[in-house]
Parts: C-alpha cells; sequence; structure tokens
C-alpha cells in the first residue's frame, strides 16, 4: 500500500500548472520589491524584511492550496514480473555428460534457480526440431504416461523421458521443480524457437534465456550473431545463455560420412569421413573400415583405410567403394576407437544409400530360338535403359553337323566364365527355355541362388526346357523362385492350349496395371505351360491355369512373383508372351501389350516404385532405443490390411510384425513400430484383401494364391545418437557470442538465478482518495495568512 498527495480531482492540468506558475511569480515579485524598498529608503530592519517574506509566503500557500484543495490518494497494488521465456535444448546431446552429471541434469538445476526468482514470470519451452514446446514438470511428465519410456544414455544408463505435455501446460511463478523435454530431438534449432516466439500473438517476452551445451544446427558457428538477431524480427530484447557443460567428453567418434555424387549400381563412390578426438584422447591413426550390410550372413568389407587426426582433433580419410545392386542399400562405417574412449555409441555410423542404376544389365540365356526368345530379346534390345547380353543356343551337343568345330562360326556357351566370374556385374538373370544339364550350369546353380540372395534377380520363363524340364527340382535355385517344382510324377509340360485367368491380387497389383490398361482382364490364348506345384510362402501367384491344379488342389500358377532375401525371382511356365506383340488378339492394342508386359515385370524385379504397392520409411529416421514412427505410403486402390514384418538384416530374424487398415484412396498411415537396437533393418509390406485378410495368410501359405498380395520392402538403420552425438564437444563461445549479440549475459547454471534480468511493475487493483480539509478551510486559512501579510506590511513600511 502506497500513500501520495494530488490537487483536487476536478481540476485540469493547465489549471493546475497555471497556478503553480503565478504563485511562483507572486513570491518573485514580493522580494523584488522588498529590495527596492530597501534601496529607497536605505534599508529596512532584517527582522521585518525577513518576517514579511515568511507571510507573504505562507499567502501565497494558502492561496494556492485553496485553489488546488490537495486530497490524499491511497493505493493497494501487486508487483507483475517481466514475462521471461527459458528455452531448453531438448536434443539428444543433452543426454551426455556435463557439469557434475548428464547436461540435462545441469539444464534442471539452472531451471531450479530460475524459478527461486519471484519477481519475473517465467515461460518454459523445449527446443529442438521447428517451433518449441512448453517444458512439463519432470514429476507430472513421469505420472502422464507409461509409454514415454527411457532415453538411452552414454553407457548403458538411462535418463526419464515422459510423454508429450499439453500445450497449454505452463510452470506458475517461482516453481522450483526441474523441467524435461518429452522426447530428445534430433536437431537442436534455437532460430526456429525464437522466430516461433518472436512471431507469436501473445505477449511479448520481455527477454529470453537458453539452457543448452550451444552444440546447436542453427545459428551455425559462422554466423552467430547476425543469425541471432534475424530470428528474433526486430524484438530488441536480451537473450541471455546459461553452459551446462563446459569440457568436452574423451571421445573418438565418426563425426560425418559424406559423399561425392549420386551412388550408381557397378560405378565407384567416395566416401569422405571425418573422425573426431576429443577431450584429450590421444589419436594419431586410427583405423576406419566400410560394410555393406547383408539380409543374411556378415556385412561384407567394401574399404578401409586409416584417418590421421591432426592437432585440431579432427582427421579425413576417403574410401573407394563399388555397390554392385541398386535399390535402398545400409552402409556400415566403423572405427577402431583408441583405449580410453568414453562415449563408444559414435564409433560405428550408418548412412543410407538410395542406389540408381545408369543402365539395367541384363543376361538373357535362353536355350533355342523360339518366336518368344525373339520377342523378348528384340524388346531387351530396343529400351535404351537396358544393357542386355544375350546367348542362346543354336547346336547342342548332340546335333550331327558334319564338319570339325574349328569350322563352325558358332562359338561355345561360355557358361563357366558367365556364373564364376561376370555374374554378379548384371542387374537381373533371364533364363528362357533352358536346360541346365547339358550346357554344364547345374554346378552353378549354387551360385545363382547366392545371387538372388544378395540382391540379384532372376526370371524363369517357361518352354519345353524349363522348371521341371530343365533339370531344376530339387537343386539349390529351386528354393529361390517363387514356385515348388516338386510335383512328383506329373508331366513336366502341358501343351494343351489354354487362357491364362488372371487373380485378384494381378487385378489389384501395379505390375499388371500397364497391361490391363491395355488389354482388359482378358489374356491370349497360349501354347502350352510348364507343370509346376504350389506357390512357396511368400509368393504372389497373378495368373493361374484355368483348369489344372496342384497337390493341394489350388489352381496351378502362371506367373508368380517372390521374394528371397534381398533378391526378386518370377516364374512364368509359358512361352507364348509373344502373343501380346504380334498376333490376331495384339492388333487391338498394336502390339504394345507386350512391352508394357515385360516394362513392369523387370522393373518390379528392380524395385522401381512405379510398380511397388506401396512405400514404407521411418518418419525422421530410426535412433536406438527411441520410439519409431514408420510411415506407409499406399498405392491408390491398395486397400486393404498391410501387415509389415521388420526383420534384422544380418540374421534374417523377425522382431516385429505390425498391422494397419490402409483405405482405397491411398491415404498415408503412420505405425508405432516401438524401439530398436543399433543396426540395420528391413521393412516388408504386404498389403491383404479387406474381406477375410486374416484368414487368407495361413490358406496363401497352402497354396490360396488368389488372397496373396504383392510386396515391398524398404530397408533402414539404427545407430546410437546419430548426429547429435557424433561431435560431443560443448560450445560454450557460441553461447556467448549469441548474448553479446543482444546484449544479454552467458553463466553457468549455478549463476542462472542471478541474471540480470527486467524488473518487475507495479499494478494497482485499488485506489481511495480522501480531501486533507473542506474547501471552506482552505479559503478561511488563506484569508487569515493574507490579513497577517497585509499586517506585517504595514508596520514594516511597505504601502
Amino acid at each position: 500500500m502506497t500513500r501520495s498527495l494530488a490537487p483536487s480531482g476536478d481540476l485540469s492540468s493547465p489549471v493546475v500548472a497555471v497556478a503553480c506558475v503565478v504563485a511562483a511569480l507572486s513570491l518573485v515579485l514580493l522580494v523584488l520589491e522588498l529590495f527596492r524598498a530597501r534601496g529607497r529608503s536605505g534599508g529596512a530592519p532584517v527582522r521585518a524584511a525577513l518576517g514579511t517574506i515568511l507571510t507573504g509566503a505562507l499567502a501565497v500557500l494558502g492561496l494556492l492550496a485553496a485553489i488546488l484543495r490537495p486530497v490524499a490518494v491511497t493505493s493497494r497494488g501487486s508487483l507483475v514480473g517481466p514475462k521471461v521465456v527459458v528455452l531448453v535444448d531438448g536434443s539428444r546431446s543433452m543426454d551426455l555428460p556435463g557439469l557434475a552429471g548428464t547436461r540435462r541434469d545441469a539444464a534442471d538445476r539452472a531451471l531450479a534457480e530460475l524459478g527461486k526468482r519471484a519477481d519475473v514470470r517465467l515461460s518454459r519451452y523445449v527446443f529442438g526440431e521447428g517451433a518449441p514446446a512448453p517444458a512439463e514438470p519432470a514429476g507430472a511428465a513421469a505420472a502422464a504416461g507409461e509409454g514415454a519410456g527411457a532415453t538411452p544414455a552414454p553407457g548403458g544408463s538411462a535418463a526419464a523421458a515422459p510423454a508429450e505435455g499439453d500445450a497449454g501446460a505452463q510452470a506458475s511463478a517461482g516453481a522450483a521443480a526441474p523441467f524435461v523435454s518429452a522426447r530428445p530431438h534430433r536437431r537442436s534449432d534455437l532460430s526456429a524457437a525464437l522466430e516461433a516466439l518472436a512471431r507469436a500473438a501473445d505477449e511479448r517476452p520481455s527477454a529470453f534465456v537458453v539452457v543448452s551445451d550451444g552444440r546447436l544446427d542453427r545459428p551455425g558457428p559462422d554466423d552467430t550473431a547476425a543469425a541471432t538477431r534475424a530470428a528474433l524480427e526486430g524484438l530488441d530484447v536480451p537473450v541471455h545463455t546459461v553452459a551446462v557443460a563446459t569440457e568436452a567428453v574423451r571421445d573418438a567418434g565418426v563425426r560425418a560420412v559424406r559423399t561425392s555424387g549420386a551412388a550408381v549400381a557397378h560405378q565407384p563412390l567416395s566416401l569422405r569421413i571425418d573422425i573426431g578426438c576429443s577431450g584429450g584422447l590421444a589419436c594419431d591413426a586410427v583405423p576406419v573400415v566400410a560394410r555393406e550390410l547383408r539380409e543374411q550372413g556378415a556385412p561384407t568389407t567394401l574399404a578401409t583405410g586409416t584417418a590421421h587426426v591432426d592437432e585440431g582433433g579432427v582427421g579425413t580419410v576417403e574410401l573407394g567403394v563399388t555397390l554392385d545392386r541398386a535399390g535402398t542399400r545400409i552402409l556400415e562405417v566403423a572405427i577402431q576407437s583408441p583405449q580410453g574412449d568414453e562415449l563408444p555409441e559414435n564409433d560405428v555410423r550408418y548412412i543410407t544409400l538410395d542406389v540408381a542404376r545408369d543402365r539395367i544389365r541384363v543376361l538373357h540365356v535362353a536355350g533355342r530360338p523360339t518366336y518368344d526368345v525373339r520377342a523378348l530379346r528384340m524388346w531387351l534390345k530396343a529400351d535404351a535403359s537396358v544393357d542386355v547380353v544375350a546367348f542362346f543356343i543354336l547346336r547342342t551337343p548332340g546335333d550331327e553337323v558334319n564338319a570339325a568345330s574349328d569350322e563352325l562360326a558358332l562359338i561355345p556357351f561360355p557358361v563357366d566364365e558367365l556364373f564364376s566370374v561376370h555374374l554378379s556385374s548384371f542387374d537381373a538373370v533371364v533364363l528362357q527355355d533352358f536346360d541346365a544339364a547339358p550346357y554344364g550350369l547345374t554346378k552353378h546353380l549354387p551360385a545363382l541362388a547366392q545371387y538372388v540372395d544378395k540382391g540379384g534377380g532372376l526370371i524363369m520363363v517357361g518352354g519345353p526346357n524349363a522348371f521341371v524340364q530343365g533339370n531344376y527340382a530339387r537343386t539349390r535355385l529351386a528354393r529361390v523362385l517363387p514356385v515348388d517344382l516338386d510335383i512328383g510324377r506329373a508331366p513336366a509340360v502341358d501343351l494343351g492350349a489354354f487362357v491364362p485367368r488372371i487373380t485378384a491380387a494381378g487385378r489389384a497389383a501395379p505390375v499388371l496395371a500397364p497391361l490391363l490398361a491395355l488389354i482388359g482382364d482378358e489374356m491370349p490364348e497360349m501354347p502350352g505351360t510348364n507343370v509346376v506345384g504350389d506357390p512357396l510362402p511368400g509368393a504372389t501367384v497373378l495368373m493361374t491355369h484355368p483348369t489344372r491344379t496342384t497337390a493341394s488342389g489350388a489352381p496351378m500358377p502362371v506367373l508368380s512373383l517372390g521374394e528371397h532375401e534381398s533378391g526378386r525371382t518370377i516364374a512364368l511356365t509359358l512361352d507364348g508372351s509373344h502373343r501380346l506383340l504380334f498376333s490376331a488378339f495384339a492388333s487391338s492394342s498394336a502390339g504394345r501389350a507386350h512391352g508394357a508386359f515385360w516394362d513392369a515385370l523387370l522393373g518390379w524385379l528392380m524395385r522401381d516404385p512405379r510398380f511397388e504397392p506401396a512405400a514404407i520409411e521411418p518418419r525422421g529416421g530410426c535412433l536406438a532405443g527411441e520410439e519409431t514412427t514408420l510411415v506407409l505410403r499406399p498405392l491408390a486402390g491398395q486397400g486393404g490390411e498391410a501387415r509389415v514384418t521388420i526383420a534384422r538384416l544380418g540374421s534374417g530374424a523377425v522382431v516385429r510384425t505390425l498391422r494397419a487398415r490402409v483405405g482405397d484412396g491411398g491415404e498415408p498411415v503412420e505405425l508405432a513400430a516401438g524401439r530398436f537396437e543399433p543396426g540395420g533393418y528391413a521393412a516388408t509390406v504386404e498389403i491383404l484383401p479387406a474381406d477375410g485378410a486374416v484368414a487368407a495368410v495361413g490358406a496363401d501359405d497352402r497354396g490360396g494364391g488368389d488372397q496373396k498380395r504383392a510386396t515391398t520392402r524398404r530397408d533402414f538403420a539404427c545407430e546410437r545418437g546419430g548426429d547429435e552425438w557424433a561431435d560431443p564437444r560443448p560450445d560454450v563461445a557460441r553461447l556467448e557470442e549469441i548474448a553479446r549479440a543482444t546484449g544479454g549475459a552467458s553463466v553457468l547454471p549455478p549463476g542462472a538465478g542471478s541474471l540480470p534480468l527486467p524488473a518487475a511493475t507495479q499494478v494497482a487493483a485499488e485506489r481511495h482518495v480522501a480531501p486533507l480539509l473542506p474547501p471552506w478551510a482552505w479559503t478561511l486559512a488563506a484569508a487569515v495568512a493574507l490579513g497577517a501579510h497585509w499586517i506585517v506590511r504595514r508596520r514594516g513600511g511597505l504601502a
């Protein structure tokens, strides 16, 4: 409560000012009059002059009081502190060691010190990626939900990570509880946080306090001051900083892995790898190795080298690698860290490369020259994106040509050279009506199967010398085909003409969409087919025989797609696809159906996105130990139930199976995938029909091909710490520069409570006005004072 005096409320400010000026002039005139009178009379007594001045002053003040009529003002109010926004770094680097514990612990201590300030209103936010989120008290966050789990900290410990807080959850002024991030962020973007708060429509802050280790993505180290001022967008307020760490961790790790140019299959790719050492760790020559993760088995070593770390703590090594397969590839870059490394989690980094193809390299091997062989070979050679190497047999070993071998223009089939030396250079192999036994291919079938396992593509096309008749049954290669070749005593070839029947999966699969757009659901009559068994688990049957069945009673597959480890295979049991090119049936589509058919088959084999039923990837990447969300984007028309199988690369073990409903409109669907250990993973998506999808899974494995849908796959990697742990050194200098550029101060956590924050403002809540005297009393006092002054003047000789 405060008390003060003020003039009467019925007087305006100009009237008060005029009255005060007239009173002051009156006193001045009185003094001048006394000096003149003293000069004329030789000087009046000093006592008389003082009495005249005193009574005159009382008379003037009395008149002024009678005019102003003073009142007593009593105010009751409160102090309102300025709004101060506290921005706490919520990135994963805050889990690293800091001042007396982790950096997150130091941030909690700084927040506790700030919470002791009763003269400010604190609004606490966590910044990381994009706009900042309101922070939540640690105790309330722990009770809010169990699903948030824990965030792994270096060395295997865990720090509590509460669930996402309500957007309106704000700390009360003076709260001393520590505040934490709901989930560690993968970036530390201070500029985005300042921009969002500077543009906010609510009350503007009077100051910012940034609690961080200085390891920021934005503002960068080169333009810290300018970028900070630009982020505030003309908001002239100080930005104070609190450094939660000052000493670097003893660490040697992979700071960054960069590529020069795009990754293209069969072409050298340069990896530029930065190795850093900090905390006084002795680093000179650090061994570096780059490996490619495989679906089965140990990673394949691509290149090795040694990084020589300079005095600045950074060494760079370039490794040249060549990737033989297109598509998504996971590379592991690891170092052999020196003794004393306190942060082994950043010794291994994973990078995901989308390897493109310059041209698709295809090996086409045919058993004899036929119309079907000719049509396929012509199409392959006419496609500029395909580099085809074609071999077809013109003379078998049993043919009698009545001529010496050196007189023949034909060359012997180089089976050993192709399948033992050059096989890995091809993206796909087409075996068309080819018998493996007479030409020495049988001994290379295990290598061909391994080629598929490692990511190669294989198409087996029918004919009198294909599938069972081509001696492929009970071989290693038979295991990677999508159909069973163990048919017992049944005839291996059926020469009866038939029209293939397109399955429900075939009508929905993107791989047949271009063909069906040209010819509809009706296929031309085919001259015959190879006889095969049930589709193997994981196969997708697109076409079946109208009358023939397998041993299980299911329609016999004619066109089947299969996935086997990292590769894909196609089984086409007929040799009449040329009738899509030249026949009476083909005239309706001008022969374009043949090219559309084979373009889609080869595109699916090479994982062309046009023919994939869906796309899936982790949102924002994957970090080991954190909740991972997979985003599934199905093609329009692929409605039903999506089954996502996640297997670990290297062992092939299934670690998780997810299910979700997808609509026909192709809307993206998010799936909570949980937490993963560090390493590479393969997510395989299969979309089952909406009706009876769950029951159809078992039936498909027994041969119910109509219910099976095509699958798609995406490889991804999870690593511990990610970019936030790549460089564990705190950057106190950057925090000091931010504070200096905005007129703020930079302190350590114990000094957070003494930051020079703006002063509080008093807000009046009640005001009481009471006159000191009634108006007649002021008038009477003025009259008495004037009378006394007049008497003193007369006695002093003044008229």
